[in-house]
């Protein structure tokens, strides 16, 4: 046990990649955040492992719990470009790729981008666009480009979609495609906050006597540091029994009798590259299967289907997530 508690505190070793930065801009980011911010401290870690290996984020929460602040100041925290787009049931394709515009005076067609092109896009309630704007997306998030009357435009990086979507009101909403959602590595159930924090909620609010919150955020990071870190993170160690663990896990999710779909190999790839991410901000340049566990539930919690009677049942995905990890042996 002592041991153990030793790997966790990060303790007596000597990292072959210089991990010290990457650790201090993750810290410098949340210390950011928590100027603002109260507790979600899940949330923002998972957003910055998403950042950190490419990923895009959907969170998921009712309304008023700061889904969108967060994200917004998340954003903020990166000295990038961020664009944010309300998704509406009439937007159309071609209100968030762009449109081609006749110039008069070239008699040519020109190619007017949208708001997609930024480096950070904030996506208000993403399940209040039909799905011909919905498909708009796939190519964007999975191959970081838009194909447009024949041309083809690379999108800046970094590139990342931070989604938003309430649970709770289903009026007016489509449900997502299981290709789009796919597509995003992590999906965070945001939670009401706990009474103490709901109470330094109230008073940050009292004290802030009506100032912008935006105010306070400044950025940390830039791109370049950012590729420099991702860089790191791929070279971060992963023994082959460790990669046994992630694809028994994965496999078992698509014979289980609880389960309607399984993870896709996309799914085994993101627990993969999220545990790596997960060892770099805790100053480690391997992975240990705690990192593995730590992404499991927000990487399948999307991706899987439960059958319709234990749907009826009242069971989650998340227990049946928490129920595989236990019958899969640790590795040692």
């Amino acid at each position: 046990m002592e041991n153990n508690e030793q790997t966790n505190n990060d303790l007596n070793f000597d990292n072959r990649i210089p991990l010290e930065e990457l650790k201090n801009a993750v810290s410098n980011i949340k210390a950011e955040l928590a100027k603002v911010i109260i507790g979600q401290e899940n949330f923002i870690e998972l957003m910055i492992v998403s950042l950190l290996v490419d990923g895009h984020v959907l969170i998921e929460g009712v309304p008023g719990i700061a889904k969108t602040i967060t994200a917004k100041l998340f954003a903020k925290t990166l000295k990038t470009d961020f664009s944010r787009i309300q998704f509406t049931p009439d937007l159309m394709p071609s209100d968030i790729l762009g449109t081609s515009i006749f110039n008069v005076k070239t008699s040519e067609f020109e190619f007017k981008k949208g708001p997609i092109f930024s480096n950070i896009i904030l996506i208000d309630e993403i399940n209040r666009a039909p799905a011909k704007t919905q498909a708009a997306m796939f190519e964007t998030m999975e191959e970081r480009q838009v194909t447009m009357d024949g041309t083809t435009y690379s999108m800046d990086t970094p590139f990342m979609v931070l989604a938003t979507q309430n649970p709770i009101e289903q009026e007016g909403t489509y449900a997502l495609p299981e290709a789009q959602l796919d597509r995003f590595i992590f999906k965070i159930k945001v939670d009401y906050p706990s009474v103490e924090e709901e109470i330094k909620i109230i008073q940050t609010h009292h004290e802030r006597k009506g100032k912008n919150p935006q105010e306070k955020i400044s950025g940390v990071l830039t791109p370049e540091q950012l590729a420099d870190y991702k860089s790191k993170i791929q070279d971060v160690v992963v023994e082959e029994k460790l990669i046994k663990y992630i694809a028994d896990i994965i496999t078992k999710t698509r014979n289980h009798p609880h389960l309607f779909l399984g993870g896709s190999p996309r799914a085994s790839i993101a627990t993969l590259n999220a545990a790596k991410a997960f060892a770099a901000i805790k100053g480690r340049d391997f992975v240990i299967p705690e990192d593995v566990k730590k992404a499991l539930v927000p990487i399948l919690n999307h991706r899987i289907i439960l059958t319709p009677e234990r749907e009826m049942e009242g069971m989650t995905t998340e227990s049946v997530i928490n129920m595989i990890v236990e019958s899969v042996e640790i590795p040692r």
